[in-house]
């Protein structure tokens, strides 16, 4: 029994610390490792308290983890704790610990997602609009923010579509997030990308195949890609909603816009 529980441990362990590393993105491509946990993320609550037993039960099946928030979970009796991109439920005693989504059956809706899409917003909104390259008309009604790569080919799909999202009112706020990984060509690309005079330009060739000229600078792509892996990216496109509802890929123009109004209109009921 002892041998099963820790084979339990060490596989959510190392889901925990790598997720996204096997898992493909919309073009069957992995995604890259999970940059290493941030010390500053694992704060930690009053001690005694449900929270405390928590992130002290996660940090024993792997201490290496940044715990990104810990609060009440919907389900009575538990702590949703958010890692690595991801939702666990750790009892208040800290002795069980469930891994994957929490859905209600009656309100037909996941609630895992919630914490999820509020962590997602909060560290959006981290990100000042300078570091973005942005797409948007002139009077936005909607705006997303989309992690992209610029090998990816649901991204080039995309990005050649830009014109229409933006004819239906939604800005696209790009982000970085080479699939490869840092010491990458595409990493590099991306960073050429971003020390382009003409950001938007560069971003259009380098999706087009179309070389980008080389050059450093002080760039926001490492940061970016680190990000990617905190709001639980597992492939690009990622598309983020302004509420912090994470989008299932690739979306053409009309259902991106059908998706955004039901978010807003579910918005408007409550």
């Amino acid at each position: 029994m002892k041998r099963y529980l820790f084979a339990l441990l060490s596989a959510f362990s190392l889901s925990a610390c790598a997720q996204g590393t096997s898992a493909p993105d919309a073009t069957g491509t992995p995604a890259a490792p999970a940059p290493a946990a941030s010390a500053a993320a694992n704060v930690a609550p009053p001690p005694g308290t449900p929270a405390a037993r928590a992130r002290d039960s996660i940090l024993s099946i792997n201490p290496q983890v940044s715990i990104e928030s810990i609060h009440d979970a919907p389900l009575p009796g538990f702590q949703e704790v958010i890692v690595a991109g991801q939702a666990l439920y750790v009892s208040n005693d800290g002795r069980y610990v469930m891994q994957g989504s929490l859905f209600d059956a009656e309100e037909k809706r996941d609630l895992s997602q919630s914490g999820l899409s509020q962590l997602r917003k909060r560290l959006l909104s981290e990100v000042p609009e300078e570091q973005r390259i942005i797409f948007a008309p002139a009077n936005p009604k909607y705006t997303v923010s989309v992690f992209t790569d610029v090998e990816c080919g649901y991204c080039r799909r995309l990005h050649e579509d830009i014109a229409e999202y933006n004819k239906r009112g939604i800005a696209i706020e790009y982000l970085a997030y080479p699939r490869m990984g840092p010491g990458s060509e595409d990493f590099r690309s991306m960073e050429s990308v971003w020390c382009a005079a003409d950001r938007r330009k560069a971003l259009t060739d380098a999706k087009a195949g179309r070389r980008v000229t080389s050059q450093p600078c002080d760039n926001p792509v490492a940061a970016h890609y680190a990000l990617g892996q905190r709001v639980g990216l597992t492939g690009t496109p990622m598309i983020v909603a302004e509420d912090g509802t994470q989008m299932p890929g690739y979306m053409p123009p009309d259902q991106l816009l059908a998706a955004l109004q039901r978010l807003a209109g579910a918005a408007d009921g409550r």
